[in-house]
């Protein structure tokens, strides 16, 4: 148990880390020419780098055997979501200035904006289900069902990147194929691995 609360207090201080750098940057000014473009590019990136994170964690486990993996699962993914919430924060906030009225026309008119906007309002029900009280509500197989919208979101998101830089995609499609890789791997331990007589059939998650 000493060593499980070691690590997951290893794990929260890195996955604060990019956060810290980034308001040490706007602090001391060395984020660039234009920091707030710097900070919106950074936290829009390091949360489809959480939702990846999130992800990895089952097959990852599979692969190895660590079950202990799934422990950290619902800690990346909560990142993921706060990074999301920096992110559309920084928007309406030093980009629009919370001018409704522009947000939703932007919103409407940029379909990466569309995409993104949709992409974050996805993980809103993910982080404010996340608790083990919310497990027994729900129950198992329908907190399962509901948790099955990251898989969305993150396509969402690398969706929302490849139409931000339009020209160079290189990034957004790696991305794009890491999470089409743990989308199939989903796939096919559900429904396409041989299985032998009278084995249960493993879910994603």
């Amino acid at each position: 148990m000493k060593n499980q609360a070691l690590w997951k207090s290893l794990l929260f201080v890195t996955c604060l880390g990019p956060a810290i750098y980034l308001t040490y940057g706007v602090l001391a000014d060395t984020l660039g020419a234009n920091p707030i473009d710097t900070v919106t590019e950074e936290t829009g990136t390091w949360t489809l780098r959480f939702l990846v994170l999130t992800l990895l964690i089952t097959p990852l486990r599979r692969v190895t055997g660590w079950n202990a993996l799934i422990k950290y699962r619902r800690m990346l993914g909560l990142f993921a979501f706060f990074y999301g919430s920096l992110h559309f924060l920084t928007y309406i906030w030093l980009d629009q200035f919370f001018d409704a009225g522009e947000i939703v026309k932007d919103i409407a008119k940029r379909p990466f904006i569309t995409v993104g906007f949709t992409a974050f309002v996805l993980m809103v029900p993910l982080a404010l289900t996340s608790t083990a009280g919310w497990i027994r509500r729900l129950g198992g197989r329908k907190w399962n069902l509901l948790h099955r919208l990251i898989y969305v979101s993150a396509i969402a998101g690398v969706v929302h990147y490849w139409w931000l830089v339009k020209a160079d995609i290189s990034r957004p499609l790696r991305y794009a194929v890491i999470v089409a890789v743990l989308l199939a791997a989903r796939v096919w331990w559900a429904y396409g691995r041989p299985r032998t007589q009278g084995a249960k059939i493993a879910k994603p998650a």
